[in-house]
């Protein structure tokens, strides 16, 4: 204790024993006051609802070339001021967001204490679609978010997007095809012989098997196993690593977005991981391209992969040059406008500049800038939008099942260091 009670102390002369006592006092009212606040902090599922599934409509890609009639953009960015008290893990569950989406799109944003710097948080909620499939179950790794697209229903196509949590380093959630084989309400987590290794050299025992409902199961209380063996999708009993690689290669989602998908989604649904760190697409003629951090390491020329993305659907020709380096080199996780001329009106994250990105180009070579030397400058990424700032929230509307705590600044950082854990 020192500061202004130190102070005080010695100004009313009393006895070292009572000063002790008086220091005593007072740390263990700002313990009880601590320990109230950190009660407060709790995740009350309760206060959690099923968010309304917004589906987006869409236009896959057709013709190559800037006459393309493609929309594959979906949603909007819009901006967020923070409540005293929220953190990243508060919002990104509000918004339906993953939290790397949060820290991604917020460079130098303490994500413990957003509201501290007194500006709107951005909300990352335009997205553009993975190449490749629109039928069924696509899942990006680096985005660490699942696609959904139903049956066309009068030739109009749709998708819904919810983020995910997956597999660690050490347990890399695949690539490749898969179909839903069996869904479960309330399933069982028949612990596989390797994981119960794990924990047995954790913890220095294991269960072999958690029934369903025991909050202890990671599996939440709806899975879909599929034909990828020992891989599923799943709620979360810690619904905070959402948006972290936390897993043993299984999909998690919030417990409020896996009771929303496990309806949708019939037996027999075919489904794809993807890696692509790396999205490009096109919406009302204007070119944006999306970067992803490479999470596993696998794609190392990151500039020269999204120029020829661009190149095979024919939008080089309408690219601006700057806008797309910059974009690459920031890596927010958005769809930035990297088309020639003046970006349009609407709720898009603008293109950062070079020197807005916190980085500069020595001995720039057109066409290659992997390999370059790159080195960080005093500038951040500034990004405006739009939209107004907002505060308010839903409410909540029916009540879920279990009490989840807010994680520590600890137990984050210990989640991201390669560890053994329970969750599949």
């Amino acid at each position: 204790m020192e500061g202004k009670l130190g102070v005080q102390v010695d100004r009313i002369s009393i006895s070292s024993s009572w000063k002790r006592a008086a220091v005593l006092a007072a740390g263990l009212a700002i313990a009880l006051a601590a320990a109230r606040e950190a009660a407060a902090r709790k995740w009350v599922e309760e206060d959690f609802w099923p968010r309304e599934v917004k589906s987006y409509t869409f236009v896959p890609p057709g013709k190559p070339g800037p006459e393309s009639n493609e929309r594959t953009v979906i949603g909007e960015v819009v901006e967020y001021r923070p409540e005293k008290g929220d953190t990243f893990f508060d919002l990104a569950r509000y918004f339906g967001l993953g939290y790397n989406e949060l820290v991604d799109a917020n460079p130098g944003v303490d994500e413990w204490i957003p509201g501290h710097f007194e500006k709107p948080v951005v909300v990352p909620e335009e997205f553009i679609l993975p190449s490749g499939s629109y039928e069924g179950i696509v899942v990006n790794v680096p985005e660490m978010r699942l696609y959904y697209y139903p049956p066309a229903k009068g030739g109009q196509r749709t998708v819904v997007t919810f983020p995910v949590g997956l597999g660690r380093e050490e347990w890399k959630t695949p690539t490749g095809k898969f179909s839903v084989r069996e869904k479960t309400v309330n399933p069982t987590w028949n612990i596989p012989e390797s994981i119960r290794k794990e924990r047995i050299a954790d913890k220095g025992y294991s269960e072999t098997s958690i029934p369903g409902g025991d909050p202890r199961n990671p599996l939440g209380k709806y899975r879909m196993r599929l034909t990828l063996d020992l891989y599923g999708i799943h709620g979360t009993n810690i619904p905070w690593g959402v948006g972290m690689l936390v897993s043993h290669g299984c999909v998690r989602l919030y417990p409020e977005d896996i009771e929303q998908l496990y309806p949708m989604v019939p037996l027999g649904t075919s489904g794809v991981f993807v890696y692509q760190p790396i999205k490009v697409g096109m919406r009302d003629g204007r070119v944006f391209v999306e970067v992803h951090k490479d999470l596993y390491g696998l794609k190392p020329g990151m500039y020269r992969e999204t120029r020829t993305m661009l190149e095979k659907h024919g939008f080089m020709s309408i690219v601006d040059e700057e806008k797309l380096r910059a974009a690459v080199l920031a890596q927010t996780g958005m769809p930035i406008d990297v088309t020639r001329g003046a970006p349009r009106s609407g709720g898009s994250a603008p293109a950062p500049a070079l020197h807005d990105a916190g980085l500069e180009i020595q001995e720039t070579a057109p066409g290659d800038l992997d390999g370059e030397a790159v080195r960080p400058t005093t500038g951040a990424v500034q990004r405006t939008t739009s939209q107004g700032t907002g505060s308010a929230r839903p409410s909540a509307d029916r009540m879920l099942p279990t009490e989840v705590l807010v994680p520590s600044r600890a137990t984050v950082e210990a989640a991201r260091r390669p560890l053994t854990g329970d969750a599949p």
